[in-house]
């Protein structure tokens, strides 16, 4: 039997024939892109858009890319917890500048920093608190009474001016203890302890002080460049602060701790977290926090005010936390938002001063203004929750 021949394989394209596939034999070689622009198979525009043509499939122009990323970075920003104060800020520097020139003068932009540093840096203890679900109504009397200490200690009992300085941050430091003791042990609501333990402050500073201001002790005016009397200090120590306590709490287990406390209480013990433990921490921060704006603002007006303090720059600290975007029922907050609220705060009551408009209406309008934002960073969180931010 005569085997049959085998038929070379063939393949058509556009009706045509390519032979030469057959079995020992090899495709041609490929004519280079020159060869092709030789033959006139080419067309100029084909060969003028060659290195568009040439492109990767994913690649955009650089306009797109552009905008694509800018696109992004205002998402971004959009679901900062911080945005919408930050806004409201940069909006109320711009109106203020136009009504009135002198608001960017160097004298103008100092009264800001010291209207706005006692409240950020009491704001930083109000954060960690309303966090973890508590509140410190007594913090402004702990700012009364501070100064006062510093100047017994120093005029009735010779203690060196930088000891006394200590013993009056770490009395801070215990009237917090003690107000956690009495939230976290005791069980007695923080706003209900602290309300009490605020009396009681008030009453010691009372009795003691007579209600009669005082001198800086003039052994400790030495250390006043450091603790307010120079233009920037407050201001410094609010930054620094607000840099060092924004990464605690949002990059330190103790911050993760913080948060998980607020959240959810019985999850975060079970877990294993010392609930008392980190409210006890947030108390006496929030102490501290209190002696030192009460120096600093001592050594500032260089006079120790028993009329200073009190509720005013408490309530001032909570609305800059809640501007800044703290939640009051606990478990987020930012303590970079406080300080952004407590900007907002001074410069609106520093830009009504320069526009000539009395002060008796002033809370009426910062009242609107803390609301206003407030209704937006509502808003703004509902948005963030669906997604669509």
């Amino acid at each position: 039997m005569v085997p049959r021949r085998r038929r070379p394989f063939q393949r058509h394209v556009g009706g045509g024939t390519l032979g030469w596939y057959q079995l020992g034999q090899c495709p041609p070689p490929a004519r280079s892109l020159h060869e092709h622009r030789t033959d006139g198979n080419v067309s100029e525009t084909a060969e003028r858009s060659q290195g568009v043509v040439g492109a990767s499939p994913g690649s955009s122009p650089p306009g797109n890319v552009l905008w694509g990323r800018a696109r992004r970075a205002l998402v971004l920003f959009g679901q900062q917890r911080e945005a919408t104060v930050f806004i409201v800020v940069v909006a109320l520097v711009v109106y203020f500048q136009a009504a009135a020139p002198a608001f960017s003068s160097r004298d103008n932009l100092i009264n800001i920093s010291q209207i706005t540093a006692p409240v950020a840096i009491l704001a930083v203890g109000e954060v960690l608190l309303l966090v973890c679900g508590e509140i410190d109504l007594s913090v402004g009397f702990i700012f009364v009474l501070a100064p006062f200490l510093m100047h017994y200690l120093i005029d009735y009992y010779g203690v060196p001016p930088i000891l006394a300085v200590v013993i009056a941050l770490l009395m801070g430091g215990v009237a917090g203890l003690a107000n956690g003791f009495i939230t976290v042990t005791l069980r007695v609501p923080s706003f209900i302890a602290t309300l009490g333990t605020g009396f009681v402050l008030l009453g010691i500073m009372q009795v003691t002080s007579h209600d009669v201001p005082v001198n800086i002790p003039p052994g400790a005016e030495g250390i006043g460049k450091w603790f307010g009397s120079y233009a920037w200090s407050e201001m410094i120590w609010a930054v620094v602060l607000v840099a060092i306590f924004h990464i605690v709490l949002t990059r330190t287990r103790y911050g993760l701790h913080t948060v998980a406390v607020g959240g959810n209480m019985l999850g975060a013990s079970e877990a294993g977290i010392s609930v008392a433990k980190i409210k006890m921490g947030a108390f006496m921060i929030t102490g501290f926090m209190g002696a030192l704006v009460g120096l600093l603002e001592a050594f500032r007006v260089d006079t120790i005010d028993p009329t200073s303090g009190g509720y005013q720059p408490m309530f001032y600290a909570v609305a800059a936390a809640v501007l800044g975007g703290t939640a009051l029922a606990g478990g987020s907050g930012t303590i970079l938002g406080a300080f952004l609220g407590s900007a907002l705060l001074a410069i609106l009551q520093d830009g009504f001063n320069l526009l000539g408009i009395s002060s008796d209406p002033l809370p009426v309008i910062l009242g609107g203004a803390i609301l206003v934002a407030m209704v937006a960073n509502v808003q703004l969180s509902r948005l963030r929750r669906a997604g669509k931010t």
